[in-house]
């Protein structure tokens, strides 16, 4: 995979959920996304990105336009060093959680995007890739 152009943006507050919102926004329209996967990605980024406030605090949304074999993508990456995943299988079961959510980030992202990758273990952070690639 190759890497076109990247960015990221540190969340620690409310407000930075809405930055993050508006660079993937920008991001995913570079890449050349229909609006329906432009909105798509947004809601996804808009899912992580709370949930890495919520539940770790803060952390870092990474963002990065690639390529893989002629396709063309937006990778985006969400690291925290919060108290972890225990159970992965059973976060990613809609209506699932742990705080006073309801349990539709994990699963929703995991829908709305082509590829998703978490990484996690308690008491040392998570770091979850969520990929769109454009349809050709």
């Amino acid at each position: 995979m190759t890497a076109v152009s990247q960015g990221e943006i540190q969340i620690a507050t409310e407000s930075d959920i809405l930055l993050a919102r508006r660079a993937v926004r920008e991001a995913a329209t570079q890449v050349g996304f229909g609006a329906t996967d432009v909105t798509r990605i947004v809601t996804a980024a808009s899912e992580l990105a709370r949930n890495t406030f919520l539940y770790a605090g803060r952390g870092t949304m990474h963002w990065t336009r690639c390529e893989l074999h002629g396709r063309e993508g937006l990778e985006l990456k969400f690291v925290d060093k919060g108290p972890g995943i225990p159970d992965i299988s059973l976060a990613l079961q809609e209506g699932y959680s742990t705080g006073k959510g309801l349990g539709m980030g994990l699963p929703g992202a995991k829908r709305l995007m082509d590829d998703m990758d978490i990484q996690s273990a308690p008491g040392h952070g998570t770091t979850i890739t969520v990929k769109k690639w454009r349809k050709t």
